[in-house]
């Protein structure tokens, strides 16, 4: 026994005289009606609010990044490996990019009023971001010196001291 249904059968009257779902509203919302100034003017204070913490966002997002990192840089250990150069390399290279990124990283969030490509736009947002990026090269550089690559000791630099002249000892 097989069922089909015949699609051009259905009576469509009875379903077009049901009411619209609650909230359902048919006026588009690029209709040419006026809205109160009062409205216009919060709607705006509260779109600038929402871009001010979207960019407070982006500037610790650097920081919310760093406890993963830190989790890879333990799981990679000590070891100079191909794996944990990797990372290394990773962690090191990124604040370069996103410092040099930085003002098209907060573009979108700069007020209507200013230069969206001007240091000057947002300052402690890029200040906290500024801030974060060189705490995740602080935690690189870090790595580098517990792996051995960064010349901390006396011994790293021995290749560059000259020898002294030796005494001269008489048995005389």
């Amino acid at each position: 026994m097989s069922f089909s249904l015949d699609y051009a059968s259905i009576d469509t009257n009875k379903w077009k005289n049901l009411p619209p779902p609650p909230g359902f509203s048919n006026f588009s919302s690029t209709s040419n009606a006026k809205v109160p100034a009062k409205v216009s003017a919060a709607a705006a204070s509260s779109y600038a609010a929402l871009k001010e913490k979207r960019a407070w966002d982006l500037a610790i997002a650097p920081a919310k990044s760093l406890p993963m990192q830190a989790f890879m840089l333990y799981m990679s250990g000590g070891g100079v490996q191909i794996f944990s150069m990797g990372i290394v390399f990773m962690l090191l290279l990124t604040p370069f990019k996103n410092l040099a990124g930085i003002n098209a990283a907060f573009a979108p969030f700069a007020p209507s009023t200013s230069n969206a490509k001007s240091l000057s736009t947002l300052p402690l947002q890029k200040l906290a971001y500024l801030a974060c990026n060189l705490l995740t090269l602080a935690v690189g550089l870090w790595k580098c010196r517990s792996m051995g690559l960064l010349p901390t000791g006396t011994g790293d630099w021995l290749a560059f001291e000259t020898r002294g002249l030796a005494p001269e000892i008489s048995l005389l």
